[in-house]
């Protein structure tokens, strides 16, 4: 466990080493390449380049050399006009909100004086027209013989645009001399709008990817209460065992990828997806192995014979689908660590729509009956990955593939030690959650049901903080690999001002529909009332889920993965379980015991991780960043 503690200097090693691999094939080209270079720096700049709303990974942390390339990838070792003038703007525009660039529009004040004079002189005498002409006056010597702190540190021809030093070669040196004298600082206004605008899609994306499971929920709920009961232990037994390892595995792509891309060569992104795609389909087997024997698994822990023996079948047709899962998050974050967050939800509204469509058809027209859902969830599996591809190849994102290479195979270590912190952050909570549906499979088969619902719509709401999370992640990233790390606990503000908005939105959201809700999953009046009485329960911890997510994001940001994975072992393991057993067995509470501990525990994890996270040396993580380009 040693080893996971210093998650900073993993990646940092990872990349290190591949950058020395490069080396070789470096230096051939380095010639070629810096004559190449146009005088707007077509190459991606090797100091520190922005970051852009939609396009957040052009950071480079801390001072480099030229950049140059593979020569695998000669055509796309620069970015293109459209990219460079993306981060050339939002530096421009940082510049400017922190006074070192003049305004965009220069003040024309003689201009507003004879509006102002013409508009006064139909009102005024001539003698009061005069007054305020020397007020005037008086206010222009002030601005310009004693200039505040928000005077432009660049003084240029006031009559143009930024005072006409909006020159690329301009802004590329006023940016580097900016960051290097601390002078870049952003603001809670222009860190809203970024997650706002990055959040908006991850959110829908998040959404329609938790449907595809959902769906099954939805069409088999209406068969009856023992396969509710059925595909809810599939789909517990599916996450714990499957679903969970691979995002929790895939989380490491966030810090590789996203600081390889940072590096200034993106050929590297593309290596790091495949050396996950290789680790995440070795892990099928393991995976495909549980699953096949589903049926015996879960007949030795769960009463229902009939419910286990259900829930067996919808695990072997999900093998089917578990490669095309791996494939998918592992490309969604190839992607996210580009800065292209629209893709994923762009291949969701399409494969979504059509899982519903297929779980009907499979269900109830075909008659096929339960087994056509997970039929339909495995087809839709395998769609994702292949529409992401022809995306990737075909529209955006393709400067980062360079070919499929024989070192995808080796150097694992890195990668494994950092996902392996990343596994446990995620797989705590998941597991802590679906132990709740396990063991409501011992209180009944209403209980069951209840569960079912309950367990899906606190998954949903999920859904809201968590792609937060991952946009707040990816901002704090990209500003500590900036060297900004006032930027970076700003951007971790707002964050959590938003998070606690959210689990406020969730919990009204439960409280006040709380008896039309369960309407939508089963027509059992048992199990509507049921869950009806239970939804304010789990509308009380919203609050703490919001930020319990987001606290993990910051933490992923800051590379300390393995903090959230030590306190949600603590609090979900030896504080938030026993509590569940001990109120829903013990005392005799049912579900509303079992649903005590999660609660308790979510608290327990946003107060822990909260208190790291204001305690933390935020120029401790830059100085990591700037120690991995040292090493390369």
């Amino acid at each position: 466990m040693e080893s996971l503690s210093s998650s900073p200097h993993i990646a940092q090693e990872s990349i290190a080493q591949d950058l020395l691999e490069d080396g070789c094939e470096e230096e051939q080209s380095s010639s070629s390449s810096s004559e190449d270079n146009d005088s707007d720096g077509s190459t991606i700049r090797p100091q520190y380049a922005m970051i852009h709303g939609r396009r957040q990974s052009y950071v480079n942390p801390g001072a480099r050399s030229t950049s140059i390339f593979s020569t695998s990838l000669p055509e796309r070792g620069y970015l293109s006009k459209r990219e460079k003038a993306l981060v050339r703007e939002e530096e421009r525009s940082l510049l400017r909100d922190n006074h070192i660039l003049p305004p965009k529009h220069p003040r024309q004040r003689r201009g507003s004086e004879g509006l102002l004079s013409s508009r006064l002189g139909k009102k005024l005498s001539l003698s009061a027209l005069r007054k305020v002409r020397s007020a005037m006056d008086e206010e222009a010597a002030i601005d310009i013989d004693e200039p505040s702190e928000a005077t432009a540190l660049l003084q240029g021809d006031c009559t143009l645009p930024y005072g006409g030093l909006d020159t690329p070669k301009t802004i590329n040196r006023t940016w580097d001399e900016a960051v290097v004298a601390g002078k870049i600082h952003t603001t809670w206004q222009r860190e809203t709008k970024f997650l706002t605008k990055t959040s908006a899609p991850l959110i829908l994306t998040f959404l329609l990817q938790y449907s595809l499971p959902v769906a099954s929920v939805f069409t088999v709920g209406h068969i009856g209460k023992v396969e509710l009961g059925a595909v809810s232990l599939a789909s517990m037994t599916a996450s714990i065992t499957g679903y969970a390892v691979y995002q929790g595995l895939a989380t490491s792509l966030d810090t590789l990828c996203a600081q390889a891309y940072g590096s200034g060569r993106p050929h590297l992104v593309g290596l790091q997806l495949q050396r996950m795609l290789y680790f995440l389909w070795l892990i099928t087997i393991p995976i495909a192995l549980v699953w096949g024997f589903g049926t015996q698994i879960l007949s030795a822990v769960v009463p229902e014979k009939e419910t286990a023996k259900l829930a067996g079948l919808y695990l072997k047709v999900l093998i089917a689908g578990a490669p095309g899962y791996a494939a998918f998050e592992s490309g969604k974050r190839f992607m996210q660590a580009q800065g292209l967050f629209s893709p994923t939800m762009y291949v969701l509204i399409i494969c979504a729509p059509l899982n519903a469509l297929m779980n009907y058809l499979f269900v109830w027209v075909f008659k096929w009956g339960f087994i056509g859902a997970p039929i339909a969830v495995s087809v839709t599996e395998n769609i994702l990955p292949l529409l992401l591809f022809l995306y990737v190849r075909f529209v955006d994102g393709y400067k980062c593939w360079g070919g499929f290479e024989r070192r995808a195979l080796a150097n694992w270590g890195p990668m494994v030690k950092l996902a392996l912190p990343g596994l446990v952050m995620v797989l705590a909570e998941f597991l802590a959650f679906e132990i709740l549906t396990l063991s409501a499979s011992w209180l009944g088969t209403t209980p069951l049901a209840a569960q079912s619902v309950l367990s899906t719509i606190a998954a949903i709401t999920f859904q809201i903080p968590f792609p937060m999370s991952v946009a707040a992640s990816t901002r704090i990233a990209n500003y500590i690999g900036a060297t900004l790390s006032i930027p970076a606990k700003a951007a971790a503000k707002v964050a959590m001002i938003f998070a606690v908005g959210v689990g406020i939105f969730n919990f009204l959201l439960l409280s006040l529909l709380r008896t039309y809700i369960p309407r939508l999953f089963t027509p059992d009046p048992d199990v509507i009332e049921l869950v009806a009485n239970l939804l304010p329960l789990c509308a009380a911890f919203q609050v703490f889920d919001a930020l319990a997510c987001n606290c993990n994001g910051i933490l992923r940001g800051l590379g300390r993965q393995e903090i959230g994975g030590y306190v949600g072992l603590f609090a979900y393991y030896v504080v938030g379980l026993p509590i569940s057993f001990g109120t829903g067995f013990g005392l005799h509470w049912g579900l509303y015991g079992l649903w005590s501990g999660p609660a308790i525990a979510l608290g327990i994890v946003a107060t822990i991780e909260g208190v790291f996270i204001y305690k933390t040396r935020w120029e401790k993580a830059v100085e990591d960043a700037v120690k991995r380009n040292t090493m390369a």
